[in-house]
């Protein structure tokens, strides 16, 4: 297995975990996060300031951890408090505010410059053990949140959730408190989030506000619309297919002989045209919601 594929296998089983994230928020309960990048954030410079300031990597999980807890049930509240649709900027702009923050205060975390050198995992074994290691770590954390997913929507509690994005009256009506169903939602969602953030960051060795782009959040949007909304096999696969389509770009820009500009155009090309193509053509994604006794 060459190396340039287990890169790519490595990264897509991190936002798989984002796919997952962002389904159980939007897919099964109603809560359009446009601002999932920020919970992610969480866990990356959680592991920053761990790095910044002596703590062991452990440290700089519990920490990430802790930031996106808060910060989902900020968000919790805040859906509590608007419509669906200033839910949904009032998230994109908190994580374009997080994003500015680290960027123009160079005290925080480097600001634009970032922080580097971050313990790499398995950094001490020869040839492709080390990315072979990661690969297998991040693809039983994807396992593990998969399954969580699964039970989660599989149990009374998905139902519920499911009849809070369908029909959030009746809901109400048959005593279910949805203030407390969005929190649950959000926090355990972030939680997701900032395992993958903290994880990308020790992959990379480097945390930069770059990684908080609002690109990178509809990158996230793609795969799940793409993949199937509510389905979370289908969410999985999406991550995948998203991961390995922008892989190969820079290899049709060298067999096409394009300037280099032509890498980071194309990509975005493929994250919006992906969108709109499927909201279009294919609503439901790849693979559909299943109805019934099955469930993503």
């Amino acid at each position: 297995m060459s190396e340039f594929l287990i890169h790519v296998a490595a990264v897509s089983c991190l936002y798989g975990i984002l796919a997952l994230a962002l389904n159980l928020q939007m897919g099964f309960s109603g809560l359009v996060n446009f601002g999932l990048i920020a919970l992610f954030g969480c866990g990356t410079y959680g592991a920053a300031f761990a790095h910044l300031w002596g703590w062991p990597p452990l440290a700089g999980l519990a920490l990430g951890l802790i930031f996106a807890a808060l910060m989902g049930l900020f968000f919790a509240r805040l859906g509590a408090r608007m419509s669906e649709d200033y839910w949904g900027i009032a998230t994109l702009s908190l994580a374009e505010i997080m994003r500015l923050v680290f960027t123009n205060e160079q005290a925080l975390a480097g600001g634009a410059q970032g922080v580097s050198g971050l313990p790499v995992s398995f950094a001490g074994l020869a040839g492709q053990g080390a990315g072979l290691s990661r690969l297998a770590l991040y693809a039983a954390l994807l396992a593990a949140a998969f399954v969580l997913c699964q039970r989660i929507t599989r149990s009374g509690f998905g139902m519920a959730l499911k009849m809070m994005r369908e029909e959030p009256q009746l809901a109400r009506a048959l005593g279910y408190d949805l203030g407390r169903m969005r929190a649950i939602v959000m926090v355990i969602s972030s939680l997701m989030a900032a395992v993958a953030g903290f994880l990308y960051a020790h992959y990379l060795s480097f945390v930069g506000p770059e990684q908080l782009m609002s690109h990178e959040t509809f990158l996230i949007w793609s795969m799940v619309i793409i993949g199937g909304i509510a389905n979370n096999w289908g969410v999985v696969a999406g991550a995948f297919l998203m991961q390995f389509a922008l892989a190969y770009v820079p290899f049709v820009k060298d067999w096409l002989d394009m300037p280099s500009d032509f890498v980071a155009a194309t990509r975005l090309v493929i994250v919006g045209g992906g969108i709109l193509a499927f909201l279009i053509w294919r609503p439901k994604g790849l693979f559909p919601e299943r109805i019934g006794g099955s469930h993503g």
